[in-house]
């Protein structure tokens, strides 16, 4: 057996390891149900008490519970389990993810002040921009990786697109075998400089996801500082590349009472712009800091609360037809079965994302694939049947029987027009697939998911998330951390940044006084 059904302990009320926001101590805390929502509670005997909501509907929370997994971690680089999670990383053999998504950090500079955001040089202080040596070592590490390799990688920062050497890390990236290469930006240089799209294209990137909040120019004043909006539309309109055009995936950063009215217009923006837009990847924000309760309360933007916007806004989707990202384990593992060794497999929390995929139709009519597909039922079976048919040497009547599976739970009276089980199970491999960008891009065009990623903060911190984390950051040490505990908790962001940086005083000297 591969993939296990999880260990975590499902049900509430519950208890979870958590972290003091102020002196970062392990505690305990309790999650319980109140008034519908799930939140989170506890004490710190120097700090004091802290209360969040964790997930603001229960039912929804209960039915993601269902769907954990406890996959493969990596055993290479990894450090001993000393102080435990999340002190430890490296990672440590407590993880129970190997990496899905690689981040790597090009740079802390950025083109943008936002106030926001989790790396400015200009607030450090100090310069963090690894050499070409590093990045390619960096890469070379995630490719190592075992027993799965890292495919897929995406480039951040700060802003990547600054990054002096940009084109030739993503050549490099290429040649060195990553399936899926992507880029996190604010798009300003794909709108402001003729060709610079393109040439990303050309040197091999494959995915820009694409920071968008909105279609309000407010949005971005509030949320960035400064209006953007005509740079995210140029910046789309610069990924139209005659035949292949690029793929987009839309982040809008939701803040509750910002923007948070306007989840039903990014979608719809997405849906007529899909010759582009692939898919949607909401990010609630995620509070850094200290900030007052009452106040995080009133901000709190939870991953049920997308749902229902989504739902109120557009009128495409209910509560039934979204799933934690784990559901799709059970593809996964029929495909380690079939090629006899481990495949990618997405097992983080059940409560670290959710998402819907929504079939287009020519008119641009929406269908959720749960309108068609009985996805509990699919995915339950499959699982059974990866798990029958472990060790097995003849994969013929595994196909066979999977392919019934699909056909059983596959309603072709409900589908849109023009889908069949055929071309559904061929759109299934490609959504599973990281082996072919081009089969990704087959299948975006007819298909989009909607998803949410809500990262944590210090206040609804759980480290069971992190123990399962399934997007990584690889640093300059060769170094592999979950994404929770890069960006909060020990933040070993600021550990690596100052450990391979250089002060900004001395960063213009060498640059001729050129600002950050």
């Amino acid at each position: 057996m591969i993939i296990k059904e999880s260990t975590l302990k499902t049900g509430l009320p519950k208890k979870t390891p958590s972290l003091c926001p102020e002196c970062k101590k392990v505690i305990t805390a309790d999650i319980f149900e109140r008034d519908g929502k799930v939140m989170i509670s506890k004490t710190c005997e120097e700090h004091g008490f802290y209360e969040d909501i964790y997930w603001s509907d229960v039912e929804l929370y209960n039915k993601a519970q269902t769907w954990a997994y406890d996959g493969i971690g990596v055993e290479n680089p990894a450090l001993p389990v000393k102080d435990g999670c999340p002190f430890d990383c490296g990672l440590c053999p407590t993880h129970t993810s190997h990496t899905s998504l690689a981040n790597l950090d090009l740079t802390n500079r950025c083109n943008l002040k936002c106030p926001i955001c989790f790396a400015n040089a200009n607030d450090a202080g100090y310069v963090y921009e690894p050499t070409f040596d590093e990045v390619v070592s960096m890469m070379e590490t995630l490719r190592a990786e075992k027993p799965v390799p890292c495919n897929a990688i995406q480039f951040a920062g700060g802003e990547p697109t600054i990054y002096p050497q940009l084109f030739e890390v993503i050549s490099k990236a290429r040649d060195l075998g990553f399936a899926q290469i992507q880029i996190a930006t604010n798009g300003l240089k794909m709108a402001r400089e003729p060709g610079f799209t393109k040439k990303m294209q050309d040197a091999g990137m494959h995915t820009i996801y694409l920071q968008f909040d909105g279609l309000r120019e407010e949005n971005y004043i509030a949320a960035r500082g400064v209006p953007l909006l005509k740079d995210k539309l140029a910046a789309i309109e610069s990924c139209r590349i005659g035949d292949e055009n690029m793929s987009i995936v839309l982040v809008p950063t939701i803040i509750n009472g910002i923007n948070d009215d306007q989840v039903g217009e990014i979608v719809k923006f997405a849906i007529e712009n899909r010759d582009v837009v692939r898919s949607v990847n909401f990010q609630p924000v995620a509070f850094t800091g200290r900030i007052d309760q009452d106040e995080r309360l009133a901000g709190r933007f939870t991953l049920p609360d997308l749902v229902d916007r989504m739902g109120a806004q557009t009128g495409i989707t209910n509560k039934d037809d979204w799933f934690p990202v784990p559901v799709v384990t059970p593809i996964s593992e029929l495909m380690s079965v079939l090629a006899g060794e481990p495949k990618v497999a997405f097992t983080p929390h059940p409560n670290c994302g959710l998402a819907t995929y929504i079939f287009i139709d020519k008119e641009g009519n929406s269908t959720p694939i749960t309108r068609f597909v009985d996805v509990e039922g699919l995915m339950r079976e499959i699982y059974d049947l990866s798990q029958k048919s472990q060790g097995k040497k003849m994969m013929l009547p595994v196909k066979l029987k999977a392919f019934d599976i699909i056909k059983k739970h596959f309603h072709v009276e409900k589908a849109p027009e023009g889908l069949n089980v055929t071309k559904f199970l061929k759109l299934l491999q490609a959504a599973m697939s990281t082996d072919s960008k081009e089969t990704l891009a087959d299948f975006a065009w007819d298909m989009m998911m909607i998803g949410g990623m809500h990262f944590q903060d210090d206040y609804n911190y759980d480290i069971e998330r992190v123990k399962r984390c399934v997007i990584h950051y690889v640093t300059p040490d060769n170094l592999i951390i979950p994404f929770c505990a890069y960006n909060g908790g020990p933040t070993y962001r600021t550990e690596v940044e100052k450990k391979h940086s250089i002060p900004n005083d001395e960063w213009r000297a060498r640059h001729g006084g050129e600002g950050l």
